[in-house]
C-alpha cells in the first residue's frame, strides 16, 4: 500500500507511518511499522490505520474545454515530401533524388510531383 498518511491507534495523532527495513545479516527479512508522532508499533500493514485518501480536487469540468479545433487545412499535408514520387527512404536517411539533399518527411517544396503508390488522403 502507497499511503502513508495515518490516524495513530495510540496517540491519535494525524500522522505519517514510519517505515523501517529490519535486516538479517545483509538480507531484508522485514519491514518496521510505526507513528513519526509516538513510535507506536504496528505488528502488520493490515494493522495500521490508513487515512482514507478524498479524491483528487476537480478544478476543470467539461464545460471549460474549449473546442475541438483544427489548425491545419484538409489539403496541407497533400504536398509533404513523404508523398512525393522524388522521395527515397531507406533506414540511414531521408532523400530527395531532384534537389539530391537529405530532406525530412515533412519538408515541402515548390517542385512536389505525387507519387502514384502514396496518396496523401490514403494515409491521413
Amino acid at each position: 500500500m502507497s499511503a502513508v498518511e495515518i490516524i495513530c491507534r495510540n496517540c491519535g495523532a494525524d500522522t505519517l507511518l514510519k517505515r523501517e527495513a529490519i535486516y538479517d545479516g545483509f538480507e531484508k527479512s522485514g519491514e518496521r511499522l510505526s507513528c513519526s508522532s509516538c513510535g507506536f508499533e504496528y505488528t502488520a500493514e493490515a494493522d495500521v490505520p490508513f487515512k482514507e485518501k478524498k479524491g483528487d480536487p476537480i478544478i476543470f469540468t467539461e464545460a471549460d474545454r474549449s473546442e475541438n479545433v483544427n489548425i491545419f487545412d484538409e489539403t496541407e499535408a497533400q504536398k509533404l515530401c513523404r508523398y512525393c514520387a522524388n522521395y527515397i527512404i531507406n533506414p540511414f536517411t531521408q532523400f530527395c533524388s531532384l534537389h539530391k539533399k537529405e530532406v525530412q518527411a515533412t519538408d515541402t517544396c515548390p517542385r512536389f510531383e505525387q507519387s502514384e503508390e502514396k496518396e496523401a488522403n490514403d494515409l491521413l
